[in-house]
């Protein structure tokens, strides 16, 4: 009997690579990641590969938002929010940033298997 491994950071969503249906849960997983008008491309819906490549970009903007976003938190809210309010966005992102690193992390990893990438258990 095979072996399906995911690798640390795999999403919980998507079955092992290699798992009877794991192209179909990461194809979801994927689409679920990327804005709603990514269903709309045939290309995206068709190949994982492709789907998987756009999400990774995706995400990579996402991650470079959220640190130009931390970096003008206090020239931006300057004024206009007290000092407890600035901290209170800035911590909001570095969480996001947090998610994001991780989900960055998952969407590679999902884009390597769709590549033709297998796992292997490490001891």
């Amino acid at each position: 009997m095979p072996e399906y491994v995911a690798p640390p950071g795999w999403p919980g969503e998507v079955r092992p690579p290699g798992a009877p249906d794991w192209e179909s849960t990461a194809h979801r997983w994927l689409l679920d990641l990327c804005p709603p008008e990514y269903r709309l491309h045939e290309q995206l819906r068709r190949h994982l590969v492709v789907l998987a490549r756009f999400a990774v970009l995706h995400v990579e903007g996402s991650v470079v938002a959220v640190r130009r976003g931390l970096a003008e938190t206090r020239t931006t809210f300057a004024g206009l929010l007290d000092e407890p309010g600035i901290d209170a966005v800035v911590l909001t992102w570095q969480v996001e940033e947090a998610r994001l690193l991780g989900v960055r992390r998952s969407v590679r990893l999902v884009e390597e298997a769709a590549r033709g990438r297998r796992f292997r258990a490490r001891l």
